[in-house]
Formats: C-alpha cells, sequence, structure tokens
C-alpha cells in the first residue's frame, strides 16, 4: 500500500511513566496511506480507560501514552483512494481505528471482537508498521477510513465526544437485548456510562429504574428521565424489587458484589457488566439457576456506533459535560476519580491553539 512519505507533526498531551501525569508531548503522525484519512481534532472525551492507562493501572501501557477515544473534529486531507469521506467532514473516531475486516466477527459487524485483535485509537499496535497508536489528547489524528464515523449535523461536537466510548457502550447492550416499549431495565452507577444508559434506554421506551448506594443522587436519575430509583442497601426493597427486571445495565467500573443484581431479573433476565472490573468477587451459581444470565458487553461494531450517533441525534440525546482546557486534564482525573463530575468531561482542542498556555506558565513552545 502506498504512503505518503510526508509525516505530519502533532502536539498533544502525553503520560510518560505510571506517576508522570500527563504533560505536553510533541510527536509526529504518519504520513497518509492510500486509505487513510487526517484529521484535525476539535474535541475529545475523558473516560476512565485513560486515567487508569496513563497510570498502568491494568499493567498493559506502553509508555510514551497520549490517551483519548472519543474524538470529534474535521477532515483536513484523505489518501488517494479514500471515497468514504472528503475534506471538511465533520468526523468521529471510536475506541478502535483498526481491525482485519476479513474475519467472522468483522464481516458480522462486530469489528471491536476481530478474531485478529482490533487495534486500539491508543496504546494499540498498527497492524502494518507496529508502531503504538496515540489517541485523541492530540491537534490531529491519522486513522484508516472505515473506522472514522460520520458526525449526524444534530449533535453538537462537543457533546458527540463522549457517546464514542460512553454511548455505544450503553447502546449496544440495550440493542442487543432488543430493550423497547414494556421493557423493564436497572441501570446500576449514575456516572458517565450509566447516565447516558438511562438516557438511551427511556428513548427506546423501557421503564428504567436507576440502582444507588444510597439516597444522594434520586434527583439525578429522575430528571434524566428514569421513572424509578432503588437504594440497594435497603434490603426490604431489594426484596420486593426481586424477579421484576428484564436487564439490569451494570455500569459499576470498581470491584462489587454482582449477585444481588441477579436477584432483580426475571426468568432468562440479563445483567450485562459494561464497567470494566479487574475481579469480581466469588458467585454461587445457584443464583444463576433460575435462567439469570450474566455477561459482558465491549463498544460496538462501527455500523452499530453509526446507528447509535443516528438514534442519538433523532431523539435528541446528548450527554452531560463539563468542557475543559487539555492544561487541567490533571485535575479532571483526580475529580473523576473522586467521581466530582456530571457526567462527562470533554477537552476543547482549541485549548491546545498556537498562542495558548498549555503549562500555565506563558510559555506555548514548552510543548
Amino acid at each position: 500500500m502506498a504512503i505518503q512519505t510526508n509525516e505530519y507533526p502533532a502536539r498533544g498531551y502525553a503520560a510518560t511513566s505510571p506517576e508522570s501525569g500527563m504533560a505536553p508531548f510533541r510527536f509526529n503522525r504518519r504520513g497518509l496511506r492510500d486509505n487513510d484519512v487526517l484529521i484535525d481534532i476539535t474535541h475529545c472525551g475523558i473516560c476512565h480507560s485513560d486515567l487508569h492507562t496513563a497510570r498502568n493501572d491494568w499493567g498493559r501501557t506502553v509508555y510514551p501514552v497520549v490517551p483519548g477515544h472519543e474524538i470529534v473534529g474535521t477532515v483536513s486531507a484523505v489518501g488517494d483512494a479514500v471515497t468514504m469521506h472528503r475534506v471538511g467532514d465533520r468526523v468521529a473516531i471510536g475506541c478502535m481505528v483498526d481491525a482485519c475486516l476479513e474475519c467472522d466477527h468483522c464481516k458480522a459487524g462486530l469489528e471491536q471482537y476481530c478474531k485478529n485483535g482490533m487495534t486500539g485509537t491508543y496504546n494499540g499496535k498498527d497492524r502494518q508498521d507496529g508502531t503504538i497508536t496515540f489517541g485523541g489528547y492530540s491537534d490531529r489524528i491519522v486513522c484508516r477510513e472505515e473506522f472514522v464515523l460520520k458526525v449526524p449535523e444534530a449533535l453538537a461536537s462537543d457533546v458527540a465526544a463522549p457517546l464514542l466510548c460512553a454511548g455505544i457502550t450503553t447502546y449496544s447492550p440495550l440493542r442487543q437485548w432488543k430493550i423497547g416499549p414494556g421493557s423493564k431495565v436497572a441501570v446500576a452507577g449514575l456516572g458517565g456510562l450509566g447516565h447516558m444508559g438511562v438516557k438511551l434506554a427511556v428513548a427506546m421506551g423501557a421503564e428504567v429504574t436507576v440502582l444507588s448506594r444510597s439516597e444522594d443522587k434520586r434527583a439525578d436519575a429522575l430528571a434524566l428521565g428514569a421513572q424509578h430509583f432503588l437504594i440497594t442497601t435497603d434490603k426490604a426493597a431489594m426484596r420486593a424489587a426481586g424477579g421484576q427486571f428484564d436487564m439490569v445495565l451494570n455500569t459499576i467500573p470498581v470491584r462489587h458484589d454482582v449477585a444481588p443484581y441477579l436477584l432483580l431479573l426475571k426468568i432468562d433476565g440479563v445483567q450485562v457488566l459494561v464497567g470494566m472490573i479487574d475481579k469480581m468477587p466469588e458467585l454461587h451459581t445457584g443464583i444463576l439457576l433460575g435462567r439469570k444470565i450474566l455477561t459482558g458487553s465491549g463498544i460496538g461494531g462501527l455500523a452499530e456506533t453509526q446507528e447509535m450517533l443516528e438514534f442519538c441525534a433523532e431523539h435528541g440525546i446528548a450527554p452531560e459535560i463539563e468542557t475543559i482546557a487539555i492544561n487541567t486534564v490533571n485535575d479532571a482525573y483526580d475529580r473523576m476519580e473522586a467521581s466530582d463530575v456530571k457526567y462527562r468531561f470533554v477537552i476543547d482542542m482549541a485549548s491546545l491553539a498556537e498562542g495558548s498556555d498549555p503549562l500555565g506558565r506563558g510559555a506555548s513552545a514548552a510543548l
């Protein structure tokens, strides 16, 4: 495959070790291959996975790492063979930038489960040259055209960004398990993923209950569209709700006992884990004998992600966001870890523009 020899200088923020925090970083994006698109990034959402990767919480990080897989921007150049996008298009990239597109999973629209391994938007390995991918905390990115999605006109760029992870991660299991009018859905956890799960399930016609350990989030849950709120520490209330739900969409991102949520399910009901949990407590299999299903789900394929964007545009669904400058990303990580955001941070990449102050010290040349 032909490749343009000119690389593209890029600026962004990277972690260089588990303890370094995020700091300004200069690097080069590859020249365009025939099927590549160059995108000037305008917005990038912040995901819990970004924090975990930057701090090497999962033990897989290759440094330096430029996180970011909730990317929105504008096409600024295309490779010679590109047919899907044109210069000036407003586009998006999610959690993957490549896959084989030839295996059974890819041909079924499940590129995220590519049998040969999908390539992550950051901290992944390029399928052709073996280099490590850098993500969206930067001013530009190069991506294979099939993995570039179109942003519907009705979606603003800042709110579109978190849909590329938080949106599709919750949309995909709701669609897979055919949630719709008459369905009863419980959403466990009301953070970046959970608040999108509530909005999407309500838009699909489901009756939605938010599960929380305390009363603190009741008002927010109802404001987001949930019809009911259930305190999981109230044993009597949990017993009374047993066997009621078609789905528990479990968005809790830390180790916890999933057994109480299984007891809430109807026969053949499903608890879908979408939060990244390193290990679950032991589970007595007797709980599953009532034909309760425990499964997981990871993002969605390309067609399904495009469908999700169109669904959100049609139904006026947007995440609740707080827009930040990129030089405050370390503070945003600390606040996210403390659950001090409602409900998703989005970086405005205009804060990386020439003449801005990325270090807060009056010296943009420090990038």
